[in-house]
């Protein structure tokens, strides 16, 4: 049963990631965290697992929603690849604090996060394009910060880059594209770190890889990698409005139990 709900968060996951740009970490955390709960994982632990699976899945979800975006020719390579030298970075960096945060304030932490991002797609709340893209400097500070904010979350990173892009006058097509190919190195470098974090932890569950829980991460990949190409597809023929509101109102519901 429980391999069946990871089919079909992947299926979910794998549309987000193409259409948003936003990993679809922000809604795989919260159901593997009840995933995990219900199959009684030790409380200390789960959250981990949840945000180191999540990032893990999150590499399936990214490969198959950049090609389809490369293939339209909307991903800005030279600005990934900048920003990529600071996710590197970054993202262990937060592996190692969301590590050396407990379970239960984790929790709160990523409920808060789930809220604002509510807040943000609800009120389409975006910054106005009125820099320039930042040099190689700025690309790198910018990439370290929001893969530090990524491993923490686990996310892809999606619901920070495509602001910055757009910020700095980067077409939204081409931010959320972008943001999806950032998504590859943020999800590669915290999943490794998770593992590393987790590995000797006596209170893992079998068939985990440190706090990446195996049997969660097939059955997402499986579906996640066929979706999110027709995520992708949906991203530059639809307008995503009322999917961001529906969206919106599922984070904030997400937000709100994890706060209560």
């Amino acid at each position: 049963m429980e391999f069946l709900l990871y089919l079909a968060l992947g299926a979910c996951a794998g549309v987000l990631a193409g259409l948003f740009g936003v990993g679809g970490g922000i809604i795989i955390v919260p159901v593997l965290v009840f995933s995990f709960t219900l199959q009684g994982f030790d409380p200390s632990i789960l959250t981990h697992l949840a945000v180191g699976t999540s990032l893990a899945t999150i590499i399936f979800t990214s490969v198959n929603a950049v090609r389809e975006h490369h293939r339209r020719g909307a991903v800005r390579w030279p600005i990934f690849v900048w920003m990529t030298v600071g996710i590197l970075v970054g993202a262990g960096l937060g592996a190692l604090t969301a590590e050396a945060i407990s379970g239960p304030h984790l929790q709160k932490i990523i409920g808060v996060f789930a809220l604002v991002i509510a807040a943000q797609l609800a009120l389409e709340a975006k910054p106005k394009a009125s820099r320039t893209v930042p040099g190689k400097l700025g690309l790198t500070v910018a990439g370290s910060v929001i893969g530090w904010a990524s491993a923490i979350f686990g996310i892809g990173g999606g619901s920070l880059t495509v602001p910055f892009l757009t910020w700095r006058s980067v077409p939204m097509q081409q931010a959320v594209a972008t943001s999806s190919a950032c998504g590859l190195p943020i999800a590669v470098a915290s999943a490794i770190s998770f593992m590393i974090l987790g590995w000797h932890d006596p209170l893992l569950p079998a068939h985990s890889l440190g706090f990446v829980y195996l049997p969660a991460l097939l059955g997402i990949a499986l579906t996640s990698m066929v979706f999110a190409r027709l995520g992708a597809r949906l991203a530059h023929k639809l307008s995503p409005k009322l999917l961001k509101r529906l969206f919106a109102a599922l984070l904030f519901c997400v937000g709100l139990n994890f706060l209560l």
